[in-house]
């Protein structure tokens, strides 16, 4: 199965003023279309061809480094474009919201977690929500890997890799943080990932 680039839900221009234009620009069309250039090139001629992303992301974890890193990347940005909205953030779906509140404390303290987690993700790498065991955890991951190679399931990431913010950030990754969580998060997408992930 080779990687294709998706189309973003979005207008270029829709997710301003907190991610411009010029962000997705570069972040879909170099970042993320390098991703699926690369891997395809690295997929080829391996065991892993004709198999579906998740396996070959956990196949090649700790196996193939350069097929992970490009199918990692591509499976995390197929979802980072639809958590993000126009006017996203607001209220969680009930459901999801009690599980929160259940296995995280408070909406509160899980957004804080979550913003902490890729504030203290040292260089490059991802904030995860996700569902491990039929609990949600709050977790962080270098580079491209995802909780997908840890047992778990994400229900929500945020890229941290600098490509992701400092355009409109520069060095400011609590602000661009706070912007996703409050402002840009496609809650009922997360719903979605959840229920499945928990069916």
């Amino acid at each position: 199965m080779s990687f294709t680039l998706p189309d973003l839900p979005y207008a270029y221009d829709a997710l301003q003023p907190y991610m411009s234009r010029e962000t997705l620009e570069f972040h879909h069309d170099k970042h993320h279309a390098a991703y699926v250039t690369n891997g395809n090139n690295l997929l080829k001629g391996t065991e892993f061809e004709g198999k579906t992303l998740e396996e070959i992301v956990k196949g090649s974890y700790g196996k193939n480094p350069g097929l992970f890193n490009n199918a990692g990347q591509h499976y995390n940005h197929l979802h980072f474009w639809k958590w993000l909205k126009p006017n996203g953030g607001g209220k969680i779906p009930g459901k999801l919201e009690k599980k929160i509140i259940e296995d995280l404390g408070s909406v509160e303290k899980a957004k804080e977690d979550f913003i902490q987690a890729g504030v203290t993700q040292f260089g490059s790498g991802w904030s995860w929500l996700a569902v491990k065991d039929g609990k949600l955890i709050i977790a962080k991951t270098p580079n491209g890997e995802s909780p997908l190679v840890h047992g778990a399931t994400p229900i929500l990431g945020v890229d941290v890799w600098e490509h992701s913010y400092y355009i409109d950030y520069r060095n400011r990754r609590p602000d661009y943080l706070k912007a996703f969580v409050e402002n840009l998060v496609n809650w009922e997408y997360v719903e979605e990932l959840y229920e499945a992930a928990t069916r």
